[in-house]
């Protein structure tokens, strides 16, 4: 077997201390219709989304990690963290190359990602963009942009 088939690839998208459960529901609808393997949280817990009409927490694995001790120590093996954040050490999106095997790591609007997942994270990815987005609209921009630049590395 080669080791492109698309069994071998895989990717998650989530959220670390969420502000508000409006973005949530958005975001796995997003995910769900997009792909992914699983969403997840860090530090706010889950509660039954209004936004997520298409119930994506039904349809595809959903995971809460307290802590992001939590969520670094229990990630897939061979899964690199892609963290979303406005920051001049982040890549463009434009020219990112998506790993085939990932977990999209995105910070609430008001506080963005914190230090330590910054910190553990293989790649930072923004966008062209002097503000910063909505979380789900981010995180949408993102897995559209996996969409049409099939992963490669």
């Amino acid at each position: 077997m080669s080791s492109n088939n698309l069994e071998n690839e895989f990717f998650g998208i989530g959220i670390q201390n969420g502000k508000t459960p409006e973005n949530l529901g958005v975001l796995w609808r997003t995910a769900q219709n997009m792909g992914a393997s699983f969403i997840f949280t860090i530090g706010n817990r889950y509660s039954k989304q209004a936004c997520d009409t298409h119930n994506a927490v039904k349809s595809i694995p959903y995971y809460h990690y307290e802590t992001l001790d939590d969520f670094l120590k229990n990630i897939p093996k061979g899964a690199r963290i892609v963290g979303i954040e406005l920051t001049d050490s982040a890549e463009e999106l434009s020219s990112f190359n998506h790993p085939r095997r990932c977990v999209y790591l995105l910070g609430a609007e008001d506080h963005g990602l914190s230090n330590k997942a910054i910190d553990n994270a293989h790649f930072l990815v923004k966008f062209k963009s002097t503000l910063s987005l909505n979380v789900a609209v981010a995180g949408s921009i993102v897995l559209y942009d996996r969409s049409i630049n099939k992963p490669r590395c």
